[in-house]
């Protein structure tokens, strides 16, 4: 037979209001009366009902992860910090994925009966903040923002990573270097796109928008943007990458080409995924501490669902130069 809480509380000799609070370790509840309530329950092997707690306090301790941009590996590798983060406070992590950043999103994470959303892929333009702040559902965003609404975001500042990594490329004779960037609607493109030409220009270094593609944050779309740049006449000695993923293709697209990397082409990516300091690839990259901004990210929502009323915060995330085999000497003219 199934035990209940009736089956403690009359056990323990209390009502079974008595027997929730006392098990949530309510502080209106006695430590005599905890204790009589717990042992009742340890003697009788009852487990509570998530279901029945979800109920009676109102909350599901459950934090939804939402991620649209599904084919980009960077997110795979936030899901476990996120996860263990979030178990510390007593929460459950849900993973919540589309196929596409609409006005749909909002109403199908609230009814999924999540506390608070970490917002992992959010467009420039998304109106889910704002479908989510109007139904009061506290959320954060993670790597990237939204322009429509302020809210607590753990984001990495790429200044400092660029002026190292374009510095260093400055040393090695690079003077004509190209981009791949990400897809203009995300704030990671905007403010990598930013940081990196502000580096270049401090050095004298333009970026032609003749050396410049956009692409989606992937692979395939990395090699097709990387493979129009490198079959121009002039191409770039050195191509900045959006991230590590469309670095990788970049790799591709230089290898099916018949270029050497780096002694034909250099290449620097985003990120540092733990993929790009393997010996294979060795990728030179803008890196940071992408298992401490998930953390961030985790410690934001809680703080969001227990402090309604705090304000907005912003951390943001210092990055770092990593130097590797991709960024060598630039190829004389």
């Amino acid at each position: 037979m199934v035990v209940t809480s009736r089956d403690v509380a009359r056990l323990a000799g209390v009502s079974q209001p008595t027997v929730s609070r006392a098990l949530r370790d309510d502080a209106r509840v006695s430590d005599e009366t905890k204790s009589r309530v717990r042992d009742a329950a340890r003697l009788l092997g009852y487990v509570p009902s998530e279901a029945g707690r979800a109920l009676s306090s109102g909350r599901t301790r459950r934090i939804g992860l939402l991620l649209t941009d599904v084919d980009n590996q960077f997110y795979s590798h936030i899901i476990a910090p996120v996860h263990r983060e979030l178990e510390k406070f007593g929460y459950q992590l849900m993973l919540h994925t589309e196929s596409a950043d609409n006005d749909t999103i909002a109403e199908r994470l609230i009814a999924n009966g999540v506390d608070g959303v970490i917002l992992a892929t959010t467009l420039m333009e998304s109106v889910a903040p704002v479908r989510l702040k109007d139904r009061g559902l506290p959320f954060v965003y993670f790597n990237r923002t939204g322009s429509l609404v302020d809210a607590d975001a753990a984001i990495v500042d790429p200044i400092p990573g660029y002026a190292q990594a374009v510095a260093r490329a400055v040393e090695l004779g690079h003077r004509h270097v190209g981009a791949v960037l990400g897809p203009s609607n995300t704030s990671t493109a905007q403010s990598r796109e930013s940081a990196l030409r502000a580096a270049l220009g401090a050095h004298g270094i333009s970026l032609s928008e003749r050396d410049v593609r956009r692409s989606r944050y992937s692979a395939n779309a990395g090699e097709e943007a990387a493979k129009e740049l490198l079959q121009q006449p002039d191409p770039p000695t050195l191509l900045f990458c959006g991230n590590d993923v469309v670095a990788y293709g970049a790799l591709n697209a230089a290898h099916r080409a018949g270029l050497s990397v780096p002694q034909d082409v250099s290449i620097v990516g985003f990120d540092d995924l733990p993929e790009a300091e393997w010996p294979i690839i060795d990728l030179a990259t803008v890196g940071f501490d992408i298992a401490g901004m998930a953390c961030a990210a985790a410690d934001l929502v809680v703080r969001r669902i227990q402090q309604p009323e705090a304000p907005v915060e912003h951390r943001a995330f210092d990055s770092t130069f990593q130097p590797r085999r991709t960024l060598a000497q630039a190829k004389p003219a």
